[in-house]
């Protein structure tokens, strides 16, 4: 039985709000910041959809409800001084009210500074893959690949862990990471034409290399039932 969370360990602002940050579950983006009361952080847990409560509008408002861009609750999390939220969702669609992703698309140039890149971009490559399926996009070699079917894909995927092989035996590193990424992003096609969830993938890492550390002896041991 699940326990219910008592919403009184949040300590709410002297305005009774709290900053709520939400972060794409996926690609770890963060897509904006808006507050909470009592009663739309109540409803969030409810209803598994972001909840807000508005400081210029002073009411409460659903993210989504009028755009049907819903912010869908996958977890929860409160920090240290329990002051601050921070959920990690299923976006329905773009989360700013302009129309990007993102509400943080306004950047500040850093002197010497580069944008880092981190594991999100496997999420957004995903993404583009599982668009492929329906879209009608013309030119894609994704999309020729889908309609090419299972045994072509596999063919690709075969192709390139040989390139990988010999790249690693005789060449530079980097024409082995040049060939690794080819690799990964044909196993990626393979499993998004097979209508396997990243989420998946993901999942079985966590399982294996996880909260626990890596366990290499036992690391492929299939979870009990």
């Amino acid at each position: 039985m699940t326990e219910v969370f008592d919403i009184d360990k949040i300590k709410f602002g002297s305005d009774s709000l709290l900053p709520a940050i939400a972060q794409d579950a996926l690609t770890s983006e963060v897509l904006m910041l808006a507050y909470m009361n009592a009663e739309s952080l109540g409803l969030t847990l409810s209803t598994r959809k972001a909840h807000f409560y508005s400081r210029s509008r002073q009411k409460l408002w659903c993210k989504g409800e009028t755009s049907g861009n819903y912010l869908h609750v996958k977890s929860v999390r409160y920090d240290c001084d329990a002051d601050t939220i921070l959920m990690k969702v299923a976006p329905a669609g773009p989360a700013c009210h302009t129309g990007q992703t993102s509400c943080f698309f306004n950047s500040i140039e850093l002197e010497g500074g580069t944008e880092p890149i981190g594991p999100g971009i496997l999420g957004k490559l995903y993404k583009i893959l599982e668009a492929r399926k329906t879209e009608e996009a013309k030119n894609s070699y994704v999309t020729s690949l889908y309609s090419k079917g299972l045994e072509k894909i596999l063919e690709k995927v075969a192709e390139e862990a040989g390139e990988l092989d010999e790249a690693a035996r005789e060449k530079e590193s980097s024409e082995v990471v040049h060939e690794l990424v080819d690799l990964w992003f044909h196993t990626l096609v393979l499993t998004a034409h097979k209508g396997i969830g990243i989420e998946s993938i993901f999942k079985e890492f966590d399982r294996r290399f996880g909260t626990s550390g890596i366990d290499e002896k036992n690391s492929r041991k299939k979870i009990s039932k």
